[in-house]
């Protein structure tokens, strides 16, 4: 699984990769955390709106930070 934080680097970004680590972690499950701070790379999802976390390369949420529970939920969707 491929879990990709979108941001520039603010504290609401750090917040989500933070608690993105620590779900996957929770569930046990093989990820991939990583940053993508470039505003080219983060606008070829079509987010206007920071923090994003897209999974698969599908956006689950953008311009807040879910909860753990939610970031969690996406991830054993999968």
């Amino acid at each position: 699984m491929k879990i990709e934080i979108l941001g520039t680097g603010c504290p609401k970004c750090k917040k989500l990769y933070e608690l993105t680590n620590e779900a996957v972690k929770e569930t046990g499950i093989q990820a991939d955390v990583t940053k993508v701070e470039k505003i080219a790379d983060i606008m070829n999802y079509g987010v206007m709106m920071t923090p994003a976390i897209v999974i698969d390369g599908q956006v689950k949420s953008s311009g807040k930070v879910p909860d753990i529970n939610q970031i969690k939920q996406w991830i054993q969707e999968k």
